[in-house]
């Protein structure tokens, strides 16, 4: 149980490094990460760094997509980890 959160601030760290790398390479007309890829990372958990990414680095806020859909898929991966824990282990924090 406990790899949870450290699995989540490890996917949240890679997020919101891949949203500042690929800010830098695209102001430097440079190599991009693919948008999937960016969306991958908050798929698999990332999603509150990815959006900390996209706000503070000012990338991808053009796109109504990457506005939405991260917050969004964050939202419900967060509520399903919720309902996961109060469901399966009621007296984690008893």
């Amino acid at each position: 149980m406990i790899f949870i959160p450290i699995y989540l601030l490890a996917i949240n760290l890679v997020a919101f490094t891949a949203m500042g790398l690929d800010k830098r390479k695209a102001v430097k007309h440079k190599w991009r990460i693919p948008e999937k890829r960016l969306f991958l990372y908050v798929i698999l958990g990332g999603g509150v760094g990815g959006t900390l990414g996209m706000s503070m680095f000012r990338h991808k806020t053009k796109h109504w997509y990457f506005k939405v859909f991260f917050p969004l898929i964050t939202i419900l991966e967060y509520a399903a980890i919720i309902f996961v824990v109060i469901k399966f282990y009621p007296n984690i924090f008893a």
